[in-house]
């Protein structure tokens, strides 16, 4: 039976990594991503409103756009994988490579914003943007063949966002959106003996599922404090499973249409910014971030299906950081972020070799002409060491069960290049 684990996400056809714990992707703003995204749900104009849509209420007309270039560097090694075969009989997972050397792809993310006032208090915003993503490919003979070889899933993201202002301190806002996700997720399957051939399985599928978002934003004198909400989505994925089994499990190979579900996580976060003086504003942020919404991965099919349990963990991250107006048109920024991850010990698959992060970055604004800003961020992301641990039975309730075990570790670093502009027209 097919079994698939680990979900990530792309926007468009553009390939990247996740960098905000597990699959999700926070590089929604080039201008948060100089100060590691701390203060964002308290910010004002469309490089905040991912975070809270109340933040264009204020901002008059605007659009922006970012790109964000990611580089990662990573191995994933092999620490005694092994596969237990009918009549209890134990064999190494072994490969000439025992280590898989940036299994992570690199890539580029876009985002993408843009609002207008309407009236005197209100305003409506449309953005676009890849809030969910990662990319991980394995070579055919690895250690961790049968818990993943390829594993991709691209998402795009639009949303439609109104603000109020409710008096001259007060402002509120909510959003819906549209998700599409693309999934194709593979790995191969162990016969029932070392000496024939594995067998492989592979799921593709996409769909689209909605959500919403809600905010509040309070400006006082020196202070702007936010707070946000954003709904997890159920999503489900139609499209194609197969399984291609080899020795006496042949006959029982599946080709055919099915359906894939699971849930993305729910968004709270709390923002404050402090004016210092005129020059020098402090920032921090936490979020929760409910992922154990992503508990199960449900796979659907005619006369079969499973569920993979993922049991994530729900987790709370935070950042600090600054804004320092150098000169009336130039702003420079810093800040650090802490993200752990949501994957537990005991199931840390290698489609999502996933651990604790700590973000540094540095970035800055400039203004160019009247209106026109261009922004800049530079991110450096050290992950912790992390074990990977996964066990999964194939065939299981019959004489033919196979248990594979996978142990190994996986160590990284990224770093990650933001440049955009925003207008004020």
């Amino acid at each position: 039976m097919v079994r698939i684990s680990g979900l990530a996400v792309l926007m468009a056809s553009v390939a990247a990594p996740a960098f905000a714990g597990s699959f999700y992707l926070q590089e929604q703003s080039v201008r948060g991503a100089g100060r590691a995204f701390s203060g964002e749900a308290a910010d004002r104009g469309t490089g905040s409103m991912w975070w809270n849509p109340a933040a264009i209420a204020r901002s008059g007309r605007e659009l922006s756009f970012g790109m964000h270039a990611i580089r990662i560097g990573s191995e994933v090694k092999n620490n005694g994988s092994y596969v237990t075969y009918p009549g209890g009989a134990n064999v190494p997972v072994v490969n000439p490579r025992n280590t898989e050397v940036d299994p992570i792809e690199s890539g580029l993310v876009p985002n993408f914003a843009f609002s207008t006032p309407i009236g005197d208090r209100f305003a409506v915003g449309v953005s676009v943007a890849a809030p969910y993503n990662f990319t991980t490919k394995y070579e055919p003979g690895s250690f961790a063949r049968y818990d993943a070889l390829t594993s991709e899933l691209r998402s795009g993201d639009a949303s439609l966002t109104v603000a109020y202002q409710v008096n001259d301190w007060l402002d509120v806002g909510a959003g819906v959106n549209a998700q599409y996700v693309k999934a194709k997720l593979t790995s191969a399957m162990p016969s029932v003996s070392p000496l024939l051939p594995d067998g492989s399985s592979s799921l593709e599928g996409d769909g689209w599922d909605f959500g919403w978002n809600v905010g509040a934003q309070v400006h006082k004198g020196p202070w702007d404090f936010g707070l946000s909400y954003r709904s997890a989505i159920e999503h489900e994925l139609d499209g194609d499973v197969n399984i291609v089994l080899t020795g006496p499990l042949a006959p029982n190979s599946v080709s055919t249409g099915g359906m894939a579900s699971f849930n993305t996580p729910w968004f709270a976060s709390a923002s404050v910014r402090y004016a210092v003086n005129d020059k020098l504003t402090l920032n921090a942020q936490v979020n929760r971030i409910g992922w154990s919404e992503f508990d199960a991965i449900n796979v659907e099919y005619p006369n079969g299906g499973d569920s993979i349990h993922q049991d994530y963990k729900d987790v709370t991250t935070g950042a600090i950081g600054l804004d320092y107006a150098f000169s009336d048109k130039t702003t420079l920024r810093a800040g650090v972020g802490y993200d752990p991850t949501p994957t537990r010990d005991s199931l840390r698959t290698a489609r999502i070799p996933d651990a604790d992060r700590w973000l540094f970055s540095v970035g800055g604004s400039t203004e160019v002409t009247e209106g026109v800003t261009f922004d800049a961020g530079l991110t450096y992301i050290a992950f912790s060491d992390s074990e990977i641990y996964d066990d999964r039975t194939f065939y299981a309730g019959t004489p033919a069960a196979v248990t594979s075990h996978l142990r190994g570790t996986a160590e990284g670093s990224a770093l990650v290049a933001s440049l955009g502009a925003r207008w004020a027209f």
